[in-house]
């Protein structure tokens, strides 16, 4: 598994998100998601969907992703 991928995967599966993924080792990765839709959610509400876009990859391809979700919003601050 590699970080484009999974951005890739991110992207695709959160319309209107820009994701940026760091993996060295090709299974643990750290990806912060700027989306929209994050807006008026709690951090593991945001976390649920970008996992939802990584399905089954999760636990097994991914074994860890570090999360840091926000608004287009909280990005520009």
């Amino acid at each position: 598994m590699n970080a484009d991928t999974i951005r890739q995967l991110i992207e695709s599966g959160l319309p209107g998100a820009h994701a940026e993924v760091h993996g060295e080792d090709g299974v643990h990765f750290e990806a912060t998601v700027v989306c929209a839709a994050f807006a008026g959610k709690l951090p593991l509400a945001r976390h649920r969907m970008v996992n939802a876009t990584l399905g089954a990859l999760m636990g097994r391809e991914i074994h860890a992703l570090q999360l840091k979700t926000l608004t287009p919003e909280e990005a520009a601050a």
